[in-house]
């Protein structure tokens, strides 16, 4: 059934930066105790996810075949409505294909606010992505008469898993860019698009979980590129069985491929392992969700906060949920690291040869355009098969802490959201605000 009951629990947790006391929560608040506003509405399923509008003091909600507005003042009011549904002939050929008529529906996935003040949505479509504007005025909402194709943009399966981000008007995706889900990839759409290369050690098997941006050049010294990160998890390539791990994998904003090799292909995609140590030995620690909080003061001081389950089956009884931080920097300094390479055995070594220049990755500076590298397009080709073929950091990222922040096995975290904080005595406190889907 895709009909979905949706219920939010968020469990509140305040911490004082340095203290001994950091890994218990120092208060916890369970949704059964606030007397909270609650909106509802007859025959509305489907629920994906929500975008707000400060600017104009709206909350959109996607669902299955419809978008609605509430008021940021009172999410008890609905001020506007607009229905988007599959056409009966969309269905019938849906279902002709093997799907429920549930499934050839028409689930609003994706919607991000674009300069002008519209809204970017997309739709599944009956298995036919599809995207559109929506325009509001005065706190009303109407569809734009013209669509665009959104393949590649959110999955054909409404329930499949994918990450999106807009940044400037252009549009990060991480997604199944086919019918039947198998081919993924994590590309830029726009005037310059570009995508990862169709290789097993790029991307395998991904469940792509979120995409963040870390504008880099607007306080390096360097004025290096800014950086976009994807956290996904995947099956392993350096493993012998198959073993399914956790990743974060950074390109360059300003990645615009290769001359001749990896022409439309990111030329500065790296990956490294993403560590979170609980749960049983041998189990693997799976990311669920990731927040990026800035560091107003020190851009390279911002942390990730990421949620974890032990298991591959959340289900399970065996399962632990845990949470874990990384500071950029660190994760900055794993790229600039030792690589792993394909040996003739076909295991997966440290590289112990020469690594060619400019460094394989790296995003452009000052001193790479000093040299003549002003985009990627000047990079070397030695450099560029070097990326290709090495993907894969030799160390992993682990967490500031070197072991997560919270662990519960009585409670199954999913999203999380973090702020900071100054109490009445002047302290800095972090609040996580965990789904828990339980």
């Amino acid at each position: 059934m895709m009909k979905s009951q949706v219920a939010l629990l968020y469990v509140l947790i305040i911490m004082s930066e340095g203290s001994a006391q950091s890994l218990k929560p120092r208060r916890s608040v369970f949704f059964s105790d606030v007397n909270l506003k609650l909106f509802k509405e007859p025959d509305f399923d489907g629920l994906s996810s929500m975008l707000v509008r400060e600017d104009i003091g709206l909350l959109f909600i996607r669902a299955r075949g419809k978008v609605i507005t509430l008021s940021l003042d009172d999410i008890t009011e609905k001020t506007s409505e607009t229905n988007w549904m599959a056409s009966s002939e969309d269905k019938i050929e849906c279902q002709k294909k093997g799907k429920s008529i549930e499934e050839c529906d028409n689930y609003i996935r994706m919607m991000h606010t674009l300069d002008d003040g519209r809204v970017l949505a997309c739709g599944t479509k009956a298995f036919e992505p599809t995207c559109t504007h929506l325009m509001v005025n005065e706190g009303h909402i109407t569809m734009e008469d013209t669509t665009h194709s959104g393949r590649g943009k959110i999955p054909f399966d409404p329930e499949e898993k994918f990450a999106s981000m807009m940044n400037e008007n252009t549009l990060y995706t991480a997604a199944s860019i086919n019918f039947l889900g198998l081919a993924k990839i994590f590309q830029r759409h726009g005037e310059n698009p570009i995508r990862t290369e169709e290789k097993q050690s790029w991307l395998n098997d991904p469940k792509m979980i979120s995409i963040h941006m870390a504008e880099m050049n607007k306080v390096s010294e360097n004025n290096e590129d800014s950086n976009v990160f994807l956290f996904l998890t995947e099956n392993a390539v350096e493993e012998r069985h198959g073993l399914r791990l956790s990743r974060v994998a950074r390109v360059c904003k300003s990645d615009v491929g290769g001359l001749r090799t990896l022409q439309r292909k990111w030329t500065s995609f790296l990956k490294a392992r993403l560590d979170c140590p609980f749960g049983d030995e041998g189990s693997q620690s799976l990311v669920q969700d990731v927040f990026f909080l800035q560091d107003e003061n020190n851009l390279k001081d911002s942390v990730f906060y990421a949620t974890f389950t032990s298991n591959l089956k959340p289900s399970s009884s065996c399962s632990q949920f845990a949470v874990c931080a990384y500071k950029l920097s660190d994760i900055q300094q794993v790229f600039r690291g030792n690589f792993l390479t394909l040996s003739d055995s076909g295991c997966w070594t440290r590289y112990t040869g020469s690594v060619p220049t400019p460094y394989p990755g790296s995003c452009i500076n000052d001193e790479m355009r000093a040299k003549g590298v002003k985009t990627s397009k000047d990079l070397p080709d030695t450099t560029l098969d070097f990326v290709k073929n090495h993907p894969l950091m030799e160390k992993a990222v682990t967490p500031i802490t070197g072991r997560p922040l919270l662990v519960r096995s009585t409670a199954q975290f999913s999203r999380i959201v973090v702020d900071k904080v100054t109490s009445l005595d002047g302290q800095q406190h972090i609040i996580m605000l965990i789904g828990n889907s339980k």
